[in-house]
């Protein structure tokens, strides 16, 4: 089994978030690094909402109706700090996390799991977060696009927190558009992975986001070396792809998890 100890997941956050919390908050990891920059992100959130511009509200937040009134709701909440808090790992229910299953992994796993989102910057899976509508795509005045806003805070603030960790990317190129990269593979070293069908064909959609919750858990769980078990309706690590243990030195490497069944 390989080592777990410095073995980190970069997953998305979920766009469907639960309801609730409570008003006690506890102090997350990433609270000091970025707390300035989180600021300026609630402070144009407000100036938005409190601006009552329909067409540029449903635009920055990319929904309308019933959808566009709770992320105003939610908003105004955090701006009045009286918004409600809860684990990410709660408050996420999208298909990654629901596979995931992130109950049956203990704390200190859940603390592995690292979030890039819009709002935060990034958390880990353990950290507390309120609801909130808010993709990193988005653009939002007078910040910017929220992606590039966020990697000048983010590449040096992990790049520090995972120093010589082993490091696996499952992030969309949304939110992995908000990390350097390869300025983090200097300092740790980064797993990319690939889902694809059998003739190499890209996946997107339900099932590709529902292995990468059950390869996350499992590489949370049993170490780098869940790689090279690694099976799941039809999935599996593609032979002769990435390293068979976990890598000890800066750099990247990539693994690809391919379907048989959806060739």
């Amino acid at each position: 089994m390989g080592s777990v100890t410095r073995l980190f997941v970069l997953l998305p956050p979920s766009q469907s978030k639960a309801i609730g919390g409570s008003r006690a908050v506890k102090i997350g990891t990433f609270d000091a690094a970025l707390g300035l920059a989180r600021r300026e992100v609630v402070m144009a959130l407000g100036a938005l909402v409190s601006s009552d511009r329909q067409r540029l509200m449903e635009k920055t937040f990319q929904v309308q109706g019933p959808l566009l009134e709770r992320a105003v709701a939610s908003t105004q909440a955090l701006v009045e700090q009286r918004a409600l808090w809860m684990p990410a790992w709660r408050r996420y229910t999208g298909v990654v996390w629901g596979h995931l299953d992130p109950a049956s992994l203990t704390l200190a796993q859940r603390r592995r799991i690292l979030v890039p989102s819009a709002l935060y910057g990034v958390t880990t899976a353990q950290d507390y977060v309120s609801d909130y509508r808010l993709k990193m795509n988005a653009t939002l005045v007078p910040l910017g696009g929220l992606a590039r806003f966020w990697r000048q805070w983010l590449t040096p603030v992990l790049a520090d927190y995972l120093h010589d960790a082993t490091v696996i990317n499952l992030l969309p190129k949304e939110h992995g558009a908000a990390v350097d990269v390869k300025a983090l593979a200097i300092v740790c070293h980064v797993v990319d992975v690939t889902f694809v069908a059998e003739d190499d064909g890209a996946l997107v959609g339900h099932d590709a986001k529902a292995v990468k919750g059950v390869l996350a858990h499992q590489l949370l769980a049993q170490g780098f070396a869940a790689f090279n078990t690694f099976q799941w309706r039809g999935w599996s690590t593609r032979p002769g792809d990435g390293e068979t243990t976990r890598p000890t030195r800066p750099g990247t490497s990539e693994f690809v998890i391919a379907n048989t069944d959806l060739a």
